[in-house]
């Protein structure tokens, strides 16, 4: 399964493995990216699988990117080691 965050192009950490870091350097430049995704993803339904929510987490970035007049924000991923398996 491939993961995705939102960042900004300054920022040196990585939202994966760095987070907190990450965090700090965000709410540091006032970007609140955390709640900006967030306000986007707050009507989604509980009962999501793990791959719908990041289905909707990755909408929800691109959207943001779309509509990024200031041209801050990227879209990061990686391939999770996680094996998701669908049954019908």
């Amino acid at each position: 399964m491939i993961e995705y965050r939102l960042t900004t192009f300054d920022n040196p950490f990585d939202p994966f493995d760095d987070f907190t870091q990450w965090l700090l350097f965000d709410n540091e430049k006032g970007y609140n990216t955390c709640g900006y995704l967030a306000r986007l993803l707050a009507n989604l339904p509980d009962d999501l699988s793990e791959v719908e929510e990041e289905q909707e987490k990755e909408k929800a970035i691109d959207t943001i990117i779309a509509n990024d007049f200031l041209n801050i924000y990227k879209k990061v991923e990686r391939k999770s080691d996680e094996h998701v398996y669908a049954f019908d």
